[in-house]
Formats: C-alpha cells, structure tokens, sequence
C-alpha cells in the first residue's frame, strides 16, 4: 500500500466530498430504495464540520475523507467514505486504527452507522464495533476503545 496520510479538510472541500459521498452510497442506497443524488449531497453539507474532518490522501491524491466529532460520550465516526477503486485494499482499516489509537479517543466511546447491507459493517465489526440496534436502513454500532486496537 502507497504512503497514506490524513490531512485537515477545509471548508473548500465541502463538494469534493459531497461528490465522493455520492459516488461511495449510490449502491446501497440504490439497493435501499433510497437513492436521491441532491438529497444525499445536500444531508452532508448540513451536517460538515471542517474541524472534524480529515482528507485521505495518497501520493497527493484525494483517495477519501472521515469524520471524527466529539459528543457528550465519547466520538462520532462518520462520513467515512474511500473512492471505490481503493476499497479493499486496507485503507479503511490503516485510517481506522490510526483514528483510535488517538490519545484523546482511547476510554472512550465511538458511534457510528452503516447502511444495512454495507460491507464496511465488516471493517467495524473487525475493529471491535459492536451493533446497538438497527432499523431498515441504518445498523447503529459502537465500541469502548481500549489501549490497544483490534484489527
């Protein structure tokens, strides 16, 4: 695997990721009955927050993002999204580790949801992520993070 690093998004990022958002759920929302280009664009600008997101770069190039927000628990992981001719290649699961093992994260808490059906629901489960409950779109998973990561 090339060198991948994390850098801070900014505020000019917000449609380049609103693009990749579409590109990465367009399947399993398509699946779900769900699929609505505009909608699915515009549910992450309102929810972007430059200061908890980072960019998933390799050799420079813009391979992916996450989110990282603090809540009153512990974290939120979301928009984790990967362009689809690097999933599966262990980019998920090198920036996922690289997320938990943070010091501010570690005895705490991390949220999330994955769309039913997803196969990222494998990554989490890997790392420990544990479902809270589900409907018939979202599965809602969480893990304490402990010192070391499970993989």
């Amino acid at each position: 695997m090339k060198q991948i690093t994390l850098r801070q998004s900014q505020n000019s990022d917000v449609e380049t990721i609103a693009n990749l958002r579409t590109i990465v759920l367009r399947n399993d929302l398509t699946r779900l009955g769900r699929f609505d280009e505009e909608k699915v664009r515009q549910r992450f600008r309102n929810s972007f927050d430059s200061d908890h997101t980072w960019i998933i770069e390799s050799d420079s190039s813009i391979i992916g993002c996450v989110a990282l927000k603090p809540t009153l628990d512990g974290y939120l992981l979301e928009h984790f999204y990967i362009y689809p001719n690097y999933q599966g290649k262990g980019v998920g699961s090198h920036v996922l580790k690289k997320l938990l093992e943070q010091n501010d994260v570690k005895g705490k808490r991390v949220t999330l949801n994955v769309l039913q059906g997803s196969s990222a629901k494998r990554l989490y489960e890997r790392f420990g992520f544990k479902v809270e409950s589900e409907d018939l779109i979202d599965v809602y998973m969480s893990v304490n993070v402990e010192g070391n990561i499970r993989t």
